[in-house]
């Protein structure tokens, strides 16, 4: 059982293991692992998904949240063995273990330890452990169809599988091949998120409004007329995609028209371009799984796995925008003078491409593709009577490719605003109108850009002997023992095109990273269960990890203990406390050099003009703008430390009812965390002017160390004409600084009801939800010690998951709930309410070897609470799935 390597004849130890086995997947009605773990109640933290990272740098990967920790703190094992991290970091900074690639057909039964378990797997077991348990000593062969779409349109899928095995005197093997296929889905193909019409909270006198896609403005805020109209019917000329649009908004605070209506003048709107990204990638997987053992005379056993994974992905973030010329090595330049003698003013432009532009949705599509590879063999036998040995040699390998259009930055400056017309001071261009205000041609599009191309590789070598059995006898019973000694050697290698690396920056409004390292680690553990009296056992581990890389880990030693305390043969008390730690992830180390872009206020002018930052008076162009930030690796961080432990019962009130409950506590010093843009600029402004955003007295002086560094981070530039230098680039990083906290309860309930005229039903329901949880970014910050109900804070403080059973002659049935708890809305003012999805099949023996099961999975067709404040695409909050109504069917046939 996952969480110890002392063999054990009872199911429930010290630690609560949630199983779901693969039977329970499919009359779930799940196709993927991934979709089954998402349900789990223990994973309840916000992650990045197909609906909100097609421009990310982790589309394709799915990640696990326990906790809410994050995903690089959850192990992921597959048949207790590491697998090797995703290739491309998640948000271009950490390394996770990617939950999608592993094929349901393989799987025999997913375990899942929630808490720290480095005493017995070592580094990134703090949030938890699941271990993927794959099938072996199959006999027979099944074949299964599924095949399925969605009622509200696309998402068009099959998945064929055919799992089979032999099994002789002293061998055996076990095979499974699959085969998944699915198809892209755009955000144009759900009436709820298609337009920027749908924006549940426009202004009450001005209504939606569409994005100005064709514009030229003058910098100038409060001031009307700010756009320079485009001539007479160009809007028409882009395929029917804009129209025509008088824009209109509001002065701001700081002006003496504070809250009036002005126009801002005509320009042509685009309401569709949010449409042209996908909330689903498209999919054409391969997977292959191979066991085999063979028991020799003198009792050792030799064994072999392979797990093999193909697959070739695509989707899009959606259509690129023209937001200003373009510098190699600077980037876009969003504000510049237009010398055209109609204008002849500072301005900001914008034009978002058409999908008649580009020639086609498809054309913007990013494809993958995957290859993971899992080897292993191993030998195991017994000596003396008394003990087991087991020796294990594997190398997981994950490749990855990854292309995508971009437009080159030189390429559009050249075609729509040509050459600089100065060397200092604001920049200076003279726009081409007539090709501003016509559209493009696929041709000239293709003309002025290229396909990108990414490569990451990344992988893990591991070597491991346990040895395990009973020491010798007590009073009690006998001294359980296992010990463990390991050897892993990982790396990782991402090379992306040079022309988004913050050095180059030659592609247009797009940056990445590269990377490269390895590390080699080697553990000892040992584990006792020591039976005290017959009601009372009691667990010991403890854990050396010895690193050899270039980080300051150096080592790190952890221990864990246990309780079980049995006064009836029906009644378990259990408790256990456990240290754990989590070397830095390899991209934190490694980072050769990333960039990112993000909308951040600019702290020190806004507080320098007397305002309060944050206040709708600083919420305008002049004071909030896009600023360009990087990062690198840095070698001398330290290990992430964490404390955990948990206690409850487990009570079988019937031979075939059981309940469980237990409460935990989980904390973590030393996270690894970015310095933020925000965090930086909030710095900076307050050691420039000794304030706070509120204007409160700051607490570092200006000569402070502290100050010191923070004001290295930040680069302005002169900026005639603007209240202030402008911020043109930011230097942020990884550091040790951020404290977490989270405690709750776990429940569980299972009962299985056997009755002769109505069949056999078995009720399964499981319960998490969080009491408390705290975080504190760094050491000089405030503990938020009711982060929990932060308005900010959107992980779930609760998840319901549970289904009910029936089976009667050749008929069964099954109806799965999950229930998500609330989430703060969108405007912060309050809550809004928690969600359900039901999942209902319905299955008939139509013959002794062929099955038919029909399916639907979110049978009222729920997409999400209801949030009439969330204003920003795509209007709601994306742990919720578009995907709305599935239906599909199954047939399986044994052989």
């Amino acid at each position: 059982m996952t969480g110890s390597r002392i063999a054990r004849s009872q199911v429930e130890g010290p630690s609560p293991v949630t199983v779901i086995s693969a039977e329970q997947i499919e009359a779930e009605g799940f196709v993927s692992v991934n979709d089954a773990l998402k349900t789990l109640t223990q994973n309840f933290g916000a992650v990045q998904n197909e609906l909100n990272s097609a421009g990310g740098f982790t589309p394709n990967g799915s990640p696990v949240n326990l906790r809410g920790l994050g995903p690089g703190r959850t192990l992921l094992l597959i048949n207790g063995r590491r697998a090797a991290d995703y290739p491309f970091p998640y948000n271009g900074q950490s390394n996770f273990q990617n939950f999608g690639n592993i094929p349901t057909a393989a799987v025999d039964r997913i375990e899942l330890v929630a808490g720290g378990a480095s005493a017995i797997y070592g580094s990134d077991a703090v949030a938890g452990v699941v271990n993927v348990i794959l099938k072996k000593n199959y006999e027979g062969n099944v074949l299964q169809l599924r095949t399925g779409t969605t009622t509200t349109g696309g998402g068009d899928y099959l998945d064929l599988q055919w799992v089979g095995g032999k099994t002789g005197d002293n061998w055996s093997i076990t095979y499974a091949l699959q085969k998944f296929n699915d198809e892209t889905v755009y955000a144009y193909q759900r009436d709820f998120m298609d337009s920027r019409a749908d924006n549940p909270l426009p202004d009450a006198d001005i209504g939606p409004v569409p994005v100005s896609t064709l514009r030229i403005s003058r910098t100038n805020t409060n001031t009307p007329n700010t756009y320079f109209a485009p001539p007479s019917g160009t809007c028409d000329r882009f395929g029917g995609e804009y129209v025509d649009y008088t824009f209109r908004t509001r002065y701001s605070a700081t002006s003496p028209l504070a809250g009036q209506i002005y126009t801002l003048g005509n320009a042509c709107g685009y309401w569709t371009d949010v449409g042209y990204q996908s909330i689903a990638n498209g999919n054409d997987d391969y997977a292959g799984y191979l066991f085999a053992n063979l028991d020799l005379s003198n009792g050792m056993e030799l064994w072999a796995s392979a797990q093999a994974y193909y697959s070739k992905s695509d989707l899009t973030g959606g259509l690129e925008a023209i937001l200003g010329p373009h510098t190699d090595g600077v980037g876009v330049t969003q504000t510049f003078f237009a010398t055209n003698p109609t204008i002849n003013s500072n301005v900001t432009v914008q034009r978002i491409l058409t999908p008649q532009e580009v020639g086609g949705i498809e054309a913007t599509q990013q494809k993958f593709t995957e290859k993971s590879l899992d080897v292993a063999v191993g030998a195991r036998g017994s000596f003396g009577d008394r003990f087991d040995w087991d020796f294990t040699l594997g190398r997981a390998d994950y490749k990855a490719d990854r292309t995508r259009p971009r437009l080159d930055g030189s390429a559009v400056t050249d075609w729509f605003f040509g050459q600089r017309l100065n060397t200092t001071g604001t920049p200076r261009y003279l726009i081409n109108l007539d090709r501003w205000y016509s559209p493009l041609t696929p041709e000239q599009y293709r003309g002025m850009s290229s396909i990108l191309k990414y490569d990451a590789h990344s992988w893990v070598n591991q070597a491991s002997f346990v040895l395990s059995g009973d020491l010798f006898e007590l009073p009690a019973g006998p001294l359980g023992f296992a010990a463990v000694v390991e050897g892993t050697s990982q790396g990782y290698k991402l090379r992306s095109p040079e022309g988004i690396l913050p050095t180059n920056r030659t592609v247009y409004n797009l940056t990445g990273t590269n990377g490269g390292g390895e590390r080699d680690r080697y553990a000892i553990g040992a584990e006792f269960r020591i039976p005290v009296f017959s009601m009372l056992n009691l667990s010991l581990s403890g854990r050396w990890d010895k690193y050899d890389d270039v980080t300051n880990v150096d080592d790190a030693k952890t221990w864990g203990a246990g309780i079980e305390f049995r006064p009836l043969d029906t009644l378990l008390f259990r408790g256990n406390y456990a240290t754990s730690f989590k070397a830095p992830d390899m991209h934190f180390v490694y980072n050769e050099g990333s960039g990112s872009f993000s909308n951040v206020l600019d702290t020190y002018r806004c507080l320098n003009a007397g305002l309060v930052a944050g206040s709708s008076a600083c919420a305008t162009t002049t004071y909030t703008y896009s600023v360009f930030a990087t990062s690198r690796g840095e070698p001398t961080l330290e290990e992430e430390q964490g404390k955990s432990w948990s206690a409850g019962l487990v009570w079988d009130i019937t031979d075939s009812m059981s309940v469980s409950a237990d409460y935990y506590d989980i904390r973590l010093e030393g996270a690894v965390t970015t310095l933020s843009s925000t965090f930086i600029l909030d710095a900076e402004g307050g050691c420039l002017t000794g304030l706070t955003r509120n204007r409160q007295p700051y607490q570092f002086a200006s000569g402070s160390a502290f100050c010191q560094e923070i004001l290295s981070r930040v680069t302005r530039t002169e900026a005639p004409g603007e209240p202030t230098d402008r911020v043109t680039g930011i230097r942020s990083g990884p550091v040790n600084q951020a404290y977490q906290r989270v405690t709750g309860i776990d429940a569980a309930f299972n009962w299985r009801l056997d009755t002769d005229r109505l069949g056999d039903f078995r009720w399964q329901v499981a319960w998490t939800h969080t009491i408390k949880s705290q975080r504190q970014t760094f050491a000089t910050d405030p503990l938020e010690a009711n982060w929990r109900d932060d308005p900010g804070n959107f992980d779930f403080r609760s998840r319901v998951r549970g289904s009910v059973g029936w089976s009667l002659d050749d008929w069964s049935a099954n109806v799965f709930a999950t229930r998500y708890g609330s989430l703060p809305n969108w405007q912060e003012t309050g809550r809004i309410a928690p969600y359900i999805v039901w999942n209902v099949n319905v299955g008939k023996e139509i013959t002794e070897n062929l099955d038919l099961t029909l399916f639907v999975n979110n049978v009222f067709n729920k997409f999400h609470p209801e949030d009439a404040g969330y204003n920003t695409y795509p209007y709601f909050w994306r742990a919720y799935s578009p995907m709305g109504r599935e239906i599909s069917a199954q047939v399986e046939y044994k052989f």
